[in-house]
């Protein structure tokens, strides 16, 4: 259907059919591969999905594409966007894959059913604290796939896809209330996060990634609230994932921040969370200056602390209101302490299809002295629901 009919109709009856799966796959956020134990082999998982290897060679536009080797895969989009007269928006575009569903047949061979997609939208007007959301959801067919051989991913009437070279467009709506067309295009190189190319995210073998990332992307196009449209400009940035396995067993979540300073330079920092509510070792904070060059430090080298609790209306989750980052400059050798700022404090996606919400909103960045020193978007995950009940 078109962006402007009756989305949530037209999920119902896919929605329903799925259900049993994607509450599987709602919990990516928070303990994907729970399952796969220290018994799989180095580079596959139990159930023979890929493993991050060390010193993977990439080649473009190819590794822009899907990765079906994996079992998770997503390509996700932020970005802090203006108009001519100052009006400023924030935005996400997601878009995940996850393998089928291995099943046998009444001869007794294992099949894989198609995969399954699940798309995020999220679209927010700062001026009035407004924060639009939707959630889609499809097996791989004609209303949803992603290329093997380049950046192409669609669901339903959102796509993501390269035009030319390593410029790209990304399309997407929220129900009948918004839409966006946005061009994209590196301002810094693409950059490779983690040890020869391999993100670790826990002691298991195979809680790992590989991460791929735009840390800033111009961006210019248009957006529409209803009958209103509006030229916009600002920045963007992206990750590519592809994992089978991203969670340890004692890890319940994590809070995630991308930080695009004034000075040119980018910073990525998560800290994965344990069940006994310690940051795992496993946390990780890199800088990125303005010609890509990555320099990464371990949890003993930064802290992410809440600064204070912002309790949903709709879930009743309490998430962080705002988080501090303190860490030592590696320009100015100093300790710094800056502050992420949510531009609103309500920007929760509610998880109306995976049944597991989280909070994901943009943010500033102000330092000791009260100065916004940069843009941010921050993720806090796993502060929702019972995950152990949300598994069965």
């Amino acid at each position: 259907c078109s962006w402007g009919c009756g989305v949530e109709g037209c999920l119902l009856i896919e929605e329903n059919k799925m259900k049993r799966h994607w509450i599987t796959f709602g919990s990516l956020f928070l303990l994907v591969g729970l399952g796969m134990g220290r018994g799989a082999e180095e580079y596959q998982t139990a159930d023979g999905y890929a493993v991050p290897r060390p010193g993977r060679e990439f080649v473009f536009p190819r590794d822009h594409g899907s990765h079906p080797e994996f079992k998770i895969e997503w390509w996700y989009l932020t970005g802090h966007l203006v108009t001519k007269s100052g009006r400023r928006f924030g935005y996400q575009a997601t878009f995940f894959r996850k393998a089928g569903e291995r099943r046998k047949v009444s001869s007794g061979e294992v099949v894989m059913g198609p995969p399954i997609y699940l798309g995020h939208m999220a679209f927010l007007d700062v001026g009035s604290g407004r924060f639009l959301h939707e959630e889609r959801v499809s097996r791989q067919g004609w209303d949803a796939g992603a290329s093997e051989e380049t950046l192409a991913v669609h669901l339903g009437p959102w796509s993501l896809g390269l035009v030319e070279g390593e410029r790209m467009k990304v399309r997407g709506s929220i129900r009948g209330e918004g839409r966006f067309e946005l061009e994209l295009v590196p301002r810094v190189p693409l950059v490779l996060f983690g040890k020869e190319g391999v993100s670790k995210k826990g002691d298991d073998p195979t809680a790992a990634s590989h991460y791929l990332t735009y840390p800033r992307l111009k961006t210019t196009g248009s957006i529409q609230l209803g009958v209103e449209r509006l030229e916009v400009e600002g920045e963007s940035w992206m990750d590519h994932e592809m994992s089978s396995s991203q969670l340890a067993r004692d890890q319940v979540g994590w809070d995630w921040a991308c930080l695009q300073l004034k000075d040119g330079r980018s910073v990525m920092v998560y800290q994965m969370r344990r069940a006994d509510g310690q940051a795992d070792r496993f946390s990780t904070l890199a800088w990125v200056d303005a010609k890509g060059r990555v320099e990464s430090v371990g949890s003993e080298g930064f802290r992410l602390s809440p600064r204070g609790i912002w309790k949903s209306p709709r879930t009743g989750a309490e998430y962080p209101s705002g988080m501090e980052l303190a860490t030592i400059d590696p320009q100015t050798k100093e300790a710094v302490k800056w502050q992420i700022l949510p531009l609103a404090r309500d920007q929760e996606l509610t998880g109306r299809v995976t049944g597991l919400a989280y909070w994901e909103g943009g943010c500033r960045v102000v330092n000791g002295g009260g100065e916004e020193i940069g843009s941010a978007f921050l993720e806090l995950t796993g502060y929702s629901g019972n995950l152990a009940r949300s598994m069965r």
